[in-house]
């Protein structure tokens, strides 16, 4: 049976506060910046999200390094890697020269450069509302910020086009979404289980454990969800999992799994949030019809 739903969704975009309102507030704060629109800056991006932002706002000719993971648009694949989230290159991001490092609060370079001089920008986007400001602080920094308020605006519209999209059926049933080994779950505190919410569906990994809680086999069993989403890597022998072969989801063949490319597309928290969601909604709109 469908789940009801609560009468209260969190969106990327507040309601009151309407697009050309974010565009009018920003407008003050990007004077000041408006050399900036002119200028060329040597940008170094330590996280795929933040790599996929400057390159959404127009600005991905003037990357000049990448963490390994990036992959977005595929002209970044050219550009020099510089490491990862905890195995920065110090050294190579240096000799870049960049003028701007964009990061995560949980990389280990934030510190080194700073201490070096290297101009550093720190974000972490576990939340839409901290999509939002990322997006929107970057914009900014990049003089961008009348372009960054329509990408806010834009992912809004594209999250309620993919909620209309959603099967009937679908509404209102429950999900669990692995998204890593452990197994590891996105909770509904987390981007991706907002998402999930502004799907119409209830996600069963209740925010409280945390936003990517670490979760066992009986937890979900006692969850009962109607739909599974996660990685077609881990989720390709589900039925041997301690109590998972009676589960009504494997039973009646509610299972999403996603290649590497879709499961990035899910994971990383930047500017394609909506097509993530249309994503979703494609794909259990594949599934045969056994829920009603």
């Amino acid at each position: 049976m469908p789940i009801p739903l609560p009468m209260t969704r969190t969106r990327l975009l507040h309601p009151t506060v309407p697009a050309l309102a974010v565009l009018g507030l920003l407008g003050g704060l990007a004077a000041p910046l408006a050399h900036a629109q002119q200028q060329q800056h040597r940008i170094i991006t330590l996280s795929p999200s933040l790599t996929e932002t400057v390159c959404a706002l127009g600005h991905c000719a003037e990357l000049v390094g990448t963490d390994r993971y990036s992959s977005w648009p595929g002209t970044v694949a050219k550009l020099p890697k510089v490491g990862g989230l905890q195995d920065a290159q110090i050294e190579r991001i240096v000799a870049l020269r960049p003028d701007m490092v964009l990061l995560g609060p949980r990389s280990r370079a934030g510190e080194r450069l700073s201490a070096l001089g290297v101009p550093v920008q720190v974000f972490d986007a576990r939340t839409h509302a901290d999509l939002q400001r990322m997006l929107l602080s970057v914009g900014q920094s990049l003089g961008e910020s009348a372009r960054a308020a329509e990408l806010v605006a834009r992912i809004d519209r594209e999250l309620d086009a993919a909620a209309r999209r959603m099967p009937a059926h679908l509404r209102g049933r429950s999900v669990y979404v692995e998204v890593g080994v452990g197994p590891t779950a996105a909770s509904a505190a987390s981007f991706i289980g907002e998402t999930i919410a502004r799907l119409g569906l209830v996600n069963i990994v209740p925010g409280d454990l945390g936003l990517f809680p670490r979760v066992n086999a009986e937890m979900v069993v006692r969850g009962a969800p109607d739909l599974l989403i996660g990685p077609a890597a881990s989720l390709m022998n589900l039925a041997e999992r301690p109590g998972w072969s009676g589960m009504r989801a494997l039973r009646q063949h509610q299972v999403c799994q996603l290649d590497a490319d879709r499961m990035d597309l899910l994971s990383r928290p930047g500017p394609r949030l909506g097509e993530a969601a249309h994503m979703l909604v494609d794909c259990l709109s594949g599934l045969p019809q056994a829920l009603r």
